[in-house]
């Protein structure tokens, strides 16, 4: 069984000592810590580095543990299986062939009994997009994958992914696990307006949609449908309720998070393809919730092993969403006779071994692991 443990303080002395206990009793250590800890590289590195177990993980917004989401501290999840864990530094500054070339070289090591990839990326960094798009390529549909990004609210990029080399930043990170998953995804947002051609965009930024500039058009919808004139000063604030939906084949909208104004273009975070085409979404507290709901149905229907934990990853603007309601949507998840860990981040990273793996915004992903019966 996985040993999970929660540490309430954030303080660099209690993770080590409870890094220190879990890494003597299990083969992997699964990291989720809270931005608020404010852990540095000067304070960890040589911590992770004197770990005997394989660790993975991320620093995030918040945290999920059992029944609540907690500002402050970090979960650790032990685990009997060891997960190999695969690196690739400075993704912003390389291109596709660049990090296909990588991905490629770590295939050497992978066995056919994974099942499951452990990822976690960067989330304030750039190409995620396209780290996601080669995982696929060169993994295809024969695992399961689970993850999401790393980072602060603060929006500052920092060291953010635990690693036995130390605690790093613009970096995606992906482990084999041997344990078996089952995973749902859904997101609870609706169409209000759109399609719109995304005609112009570079990378996370949306410069234009049907050829005029980007802010103007979903500036006109938004403040309609708010009430509220949507401008620099409270653009986050009004822009956490709209989210883009990019179209897709499959049965859901991947959806885009608008965090930033620059000019007249809207920083996303993830990538938008020029050419592609974008609805305005808007969501509701209630099918915000039924979505996790859904997600965790959806998970245990599939599910043909002995779980050990569930696994929820949220993205951070689902809270500031929900605001006060939020502890409606990990109801909707947690069962009191299993564990439930997770984080609340920047993008979530999910394929659950039938259709292609994406990185979402804004979406409920709920994992349940385990081992065959």
């Amino acid at each position: 069984m996985a040993e999970i443990v929660f540490e309430s303080t954030g303080t660099v002395e209690l993770f080590k000592e409870k890094l220190q206990e879990l890494s003597s009793r299990n083969k992997s250590v699964l990291i989720l810590a809270c931005d608020a800890n404010n852990f540095s590289k000067e304070d960890l590195d040589d911590i992770l580095q004197a770990s005997d177990a394989s660790l993975i993980g991320g620093v995030f917004p918040a945290v999920i543990f059992n029944d609540a989401k907690y500002d402050k501290g970090t979960v650790f999840i032990g685990l009997d299986d060891y997960i190999e864990v695969k690196t690739i530094l400075d993704i912003s500054a390389k291109d596709r062939v660049n990090l296909d070339s990588e991905v490629e070289d770590h295939l050497e090591s992978f066995e056919e009994d994974v099942r499951t990839m452990f990822v976690f990326v960067d989330g304030l960094t750039t190409n995620i997009g396209t780290c996601i798009d080669v995982l696929f390529d060169n993994y295809g549909l024969e695992i399961n994958y689970i993850g999401g990004g790393s980072g602060s609210l603060s929006f500052e990029q920092k060291p953010s992914l635990f690693t036995n080399s130390g605690l790093i930043c613009d970096a995606l990170i992906y482990g084999y696990s041997k344990k078996a998953s089952s995973i749902g995804v859904s997101h609870g947002w609706k169409s209000i307006s759109g399609p719109y051609e995304v005609t112009k965009s570079e990378a996370t930024v949306i410069k234009e949609l049907d050829y005029k500039p980007a802010f103007e058009v979903y500036k006109s919808v938004v403040d309609n449908v708010s009430g509220k004139a949507i401008g620099e000063e409270n653009f986050f604030d009004v822009a956490k309720s709209f989210p883009f939906g990019i179209n897709s084949i499959s049965d859901e909208k991947i959806v885009r998070d608008p965090i930033i104004l620059d000019g007249t273009s809207l920083v996303c975070v993830g990538n938008v393809a020029q050419g592609s085409y974008v609805d305005i979404l808007q969501g509701s507290n209630e099918n915000l919730i039924e979505a996790a709901r859904y997600a965790s149905n959806h998970s245990k229907s599939s599910m043909q092993f002995k779980e050990e934990f569930t696994f929820f990853i949220d993205c951070i603007s689902r809270v500031l969403f929900l605001e006060d309601k939020f502890g409606n949507e990990i109801s909707a998840v947690y069962e009191e006779e299993l564990p439930l860990v997770g984080a609340l981040t920047f993008g979530e990273i999910a394929n659950d071994g039938k259709n292609y793996l994406e990185f979402y915004n804004k979406t409920s992903v709920v994992g349940r692991i385990g081992n065959d019966q």
